[in-house]
């Protein structure tokens, strides 16, 4: 598979055998300019509808003029309709502003109900000028009331709480909720985020400690960084079921129980059972590009 294919249509029925997604649809929408979502979501997608048999759609921001995968285009996302009969939204934008008829679709599968799971930089995931007459205007990370991020997912973006590039996350299993069932080993190269204070109907799953390197082995750092950890991962249940992450970075994949978390995370939010240990082996080959701005895999179409 390629690890940039514009869009996945992966059936449950040409998939190995696997119980779990039976007829439910995952809608991938990704458009990130740091932290590769083109790479890692689709590798997420695959996992799913192989391993689990999951329908998987996956789109992207896409070059107007050239056709390509572009992350640094911020105003379309084609094929965003297929939300429209969608189980499950999985977000990972940074600062879009789309167009009002693109927008619609992804603000009218909000106000249904539907479950969202939201990774990292979906915290911020649209970002309006000033003076914008947008329709959707008030979803802007900087709106007065913290726009999508606060009000949909808990927070919106507040800043790097670990030291971006030079210090790493490890998760801290915080709950025993079906969520992380399997999850004991988490670590991503991508640093905490500072989250201010979740609403009191979020539920903090996994805890990020600051780790002083950029390798799985290296020791937690000293100090208030780690006293007391950020929220990494959290749930919300009302009105509809909301997963958030603050990890997410291409790279973060290749740690096995933040697949496994995310795997867990989508089966809980579609109403399916979470198993023991859910198969996340990836499927096909996986080498994620190191999240940095630029340096995106360019001149791919879908």
């Amino acid at each position: 598979m390629s690890r940039l294919a514009a869009v996945l249509l992966l059936c449950a029925a040409c998939a190995a055998p696997a119980p779990l997604g039976r007829v439910k649809h995952i809608v991938f929408v990704t458009g990130d300019e740091e932290y590769r979502s083109e790479e890692g979501m689709p590798m997420l997608a695959r996992i799913l509808a192989d391993r689990h048999g999951f329908t998987c759609t996956v789109l992207y921001s896409i070059h107007r003029a050239t056709g390509e995968i572009h992350p640094d285009t911020r105003d379309n996302i084609p094929g965003l309709e297929a939300l429209g009969k969608a189980d499950l939204l999985v977000l990972f934008t940074r600062f879009r502003e789309l167009p009002d008829d693109q927008m619609k679709h992804i603000a009218d599968y909000v106000r249904s109900g539907r479950p969202i799971i939201a990774l990292r930089t979906s915290t911020h995931a649209f970002a309006y000028r000033k003076g914008s007459r947008s329709a959707y205007a008030a979803m802007s990370w900087d709106a007065p009331d913290g726009g999508f991020g606060k009000q949909v997912l808990g927070e919106t973006w507040v800043a790097h709480h670990g030291a971006h590039g030079s210090q790493s996350t490890r998760g801290v299993i915080a709950s025993d909720h079906p969520v992380v069932r399997g999850c004991e080993d988490i670590w991503g190269p991508s640093d905490v985020y500072a989250v201010r204070k979740l609403p009191d109907d979020a539920q903090a799953l996994v805890m990020g400690q600051v780790v002083a390197g950029m390798k799985p082995t290296d020791k937690p750092v000293d100090g208030a960084k780690n006293d007391p950890m950020m929220p990494i991962a959290w749930i919300r249940t009302r009105p509809s079921r909301v997963f958030v992450t603050t990890m997410g970075a291409s790279q973060d994949f290749l740690s096995e129980g933040l697949r496994r978390l995310l795997v867990n995370a989508c089966t809980w939010a579609v109403g399916l059972d979470v198993p023991a240990r859910a198969n996340v082996d990836i499927v096909g080959t996986y080498e994620p590009a190191p999240f940095g701005f630029g340096g995106y895999r360019k001149g791919v179409k879908p």
